[in-house]
């Protein structure tokens, strides 16, 4: 199957910034019970930009520097390393070594390195660095869990409420179904239903359906089914939190005279629902002046079953 969005740092970089007490109780209980949560954190983006540009080891990853506050008082930074690129790496553990001394050596704080590995390897597991020469030795161990662990424990992740539950659960079957979209489309339409009765605030939902969305990306025809069945639930529940947000979005750029966005931005709506439109409907679209117009646009867009019946009630008026 045809992998749509490979990039999953953004996704895991926003669900971590959004739940990161969370993240912390799901993956390392020890530590997010050691922690002074009244005295806040902070995501050090600025500092992990000046530590990670002298650190030139191997590719990418999705890191995140965060200041925290033990519950004796002192003052700790956590680097969190998130390896989402599904592939081993061999110079994984001398990287969480070079970036936790080059942390301490800059700011002179205790640094506790943290590692999640989404790759499909059983076997791959590092989670130390060290060398020795002449009796002087250097060494880091740091914790690492691995998305793969939990490959067995689907039930207990549909009935825990943390929401790190369901990110863990859709990045297992996102693994799962890459060559059959015909079980990802049932996965994901199955599991942002569980979002719905677990009874998530809709902000929750939302936030949770972006993640999902994004790791379990579908060919065309097979996202405009799950748009169809995500359309009917909201509908039939009553709890139009998904497609609400995406009406939100484009009203609020209308509102803001964004005309030309908010076309792009129903012609976007229209090509994730149907799978594509014709270029002389996109061209009507775009000759759109009135911001009524696109608004009773996108409510359709949102609510009409076909593509046809959208085109004989709503272009033909």
């Amino acid at each position: 199957m045809e992998q749509i969005n490979q990039d999953y740092d953004s996704p895991w970089k926003d669900i971590l910034e959004t739940y990161f007490r969370e993240f912390l109780a799901f993956f390392f209980p020890r530590i997010e019970k050691d922690m002074n949560w009244e005295k806040g954190y902070e995501f050090l983006d600025k500092e992990f930009q000046s530590i990670a540009k002298e650190a030139k080891i191997g590719r990418r990853y999705l890191d995140k520097l965060v200041q925290v506050w033990h519950k004796d008082e002192i003052e700790t930074w956590l680097l969190i390393h998130i390896e989402v690129q599904g592939a081993s790496e061999p110079d994984f553990s001398e990287r969480m070594y070079v970036y936790n001394y080059r942390a301490y050596d800059r700011y002179r704080r205790p640094v506790a390195s943290l590692a999640v590995l989404s790759d499909e390897s059983f076997t791959w597991r590092p989670d130390r660095f060290g060398y020795e020469i002449w009796g002087c030795e250097a060494s880091l161990r740091f914790p690492v869990v691995k998305i793969l662990d939990y490959n067995n424990k689907e039930e207990k992740l549909l009935q825990d409420k943390n929401p790190f539950a369901m990110v863990v659960l859709s990045q297992l079957k996102a693994m799962e179904t890459r060559s059959d979209p015909e079980a990802r489309t049932r996965w994901k339409f199955n599991l942002v239903k569980r979002l719905y009765r677990k009874g998530y605030s809709k902000k929750d939902v939302v936030q949770l359906f972006s993640f999902i969305d994004w790791v379990m990306s579908l060919p065309q025809e097979f996202s405009k089914r799950f748009w169809d069945n995500l359309i009917s639930f909201e509908e039939e529940h009553k709890m139009p939190y998904v497609t609400s947000v995406e009406k939100i979005g484009i009203e609020k750029g209308i509102e803001q005279g964004m005309l030309l966005e908010a076309r792009d931005m129903l012609i976007e709506v229209l090509t994730e629902r149907f799978g594509g439109i014709s270029g002389e409907l996109s061209e009507q679209i775009k000759r759109i002046d009135s911001r009524e117009r696109l608004k009773d646009l996108l409510r359709q867009a949102l609510r009409v079953k076909s593509f046809d019946e959208f085109g004989k009630k709503v272009i033909s008026n």
